[in-house]
């Protein structure tokens, strides 16, 4: 009996690129046809531009797609979120919508699931992404392993492959902040690499700007770590007992030097530097905390990770997702 492999790509302004996408699957699976059936999941997440519309004309072409249309932008997560949930495969794939990520390569990802792993992720030895966007997936890179104890030698990217368990854990998740990397990381450590090229983005530009990256790295680790509440715990330990330390050596030097001291710089400056560092630490610990305490009175109040507006395809007639 054939395997199922279920593919989900999340889109946004991918209406010039999204076609040439699906053929290069299309032809990937050809080749393993005897072997595997597939379906496509393609999520438009608040597209401005006409990508709903490309999707719906591939659904009519294509009798194995669904495509699902988000009523706003919610964000890639989200979307991949909105796919896992409705996908039916044994082994699902989650890709880009701009080409970079060669669906061509596919088979080395589906391979390594076959080979053991739980979990694949496509590492490129030389990216074609901007140099913003290169450094926000280094600053991501740490803050996974800072944060949410991912191992030095693991690379994670938007391509990879999971086994259906996988799947099915990362759906139990019905926060409002899901952070798909931290779902996968948190149900297993059996994670591999594959060696896969990464081609230039030949339109348009990136869907992440400064303020989306920061959005990302927030829900990483308010959502999944309270590892910076860890940090600023020890932050205040640390310059408690500096200060403390200051307070006797200040005792010792005016037991030594009594009034002496009366005539020596009052250090003014240096005063005010230390008040001034130390009162934008605490604002930032507090700042911390609220992030958690705002974050979870939103989960309890269900604000919801999507909302879909309308589905066509071959899971239109579903209508639990």
């Amino acid at each position: 009996m054939k395997k199922l492999i279920s593919y989900v790509i999340p889109c946004y302004r991918s209406e010039n690129t999204l076609s040439g996408v699906i053929d290069e699957l299309n032809e990937a699976m050809g080749k393993m046809a005897d072997d595997y059936d597939y379906e496509i999941i393609c999520v438009n997440d608040g597209s401005p531009d006409e990508t709903w519309k490309v999707i719906r004309r591939l659904c009519s072409l294509n009798k194995n797609m669904t495509g699902i249309n988000f009523a706003k932008n919610f964000g890639q997560h989200a979307a991949l979120m909105a796919g896992l949930n409705k996908t039916k495969g044994d082994i699902v794939v989650c890709l880009d919508d701009d080409g970079q990520t060669p669906a061509c390569e596919v088979g080395k990802l589906i391979q390594a699931i076959e080979q053991g792993a739980d979990a694949a992720y496509a590492r490129y030895e030389h990216k074609k992404h901007s140099a913003f966007r290169n450094f926000g997936s280094a600053m991501n890179e740490w803050m996974l392993h800072i944060m949410l104890e991912k191992p030095n030698d693991l690379f994670v990217s938007s391509y990879f492959a999971v086994r259906r368990f996988v799947v099915d854990e990362m759906c139990k998740y019905k926060g409002s902040y899901p952070y798909v990397i931290g779902l996968v990381l948190r149900t297993t450590r059996n994670i591999v690499n594959v060696d896969i090229n990464h081609r230039a983005r030949t339109e348009g530009a990136s869907g992440y700007n400064l303020v989306k990256l920061l959005r990302l790295w927030m829900n990483g680790f308010t959502a999944f770590s309270i590892q910076p509440l860890r940090i600023a715990t020890v932050s205040g330990s640390v310059f408690a007992i500096i200060g403390f330390i200051y307070g006797i050596y200040t005792i010792i030097k005016k037991m030594v030097l009594g009034d002496q001291l009366d005539v020596l710089p009052l250090g003014f400056s240096a005063l005010m530097s230390v008040m001034v560092f130390m009162g934008g630490i605490l604002m930032l610990m507090v700042g911390m905390v609220g992030e958690y305490i705002g974050r979870s009175y939103i989960s309890l109040n269900k604000d919801p990770q999507y909302v879909i507006r309308d589905i066509e395809g071959a899971g239109s007639d579903q209508k639990d997702i």
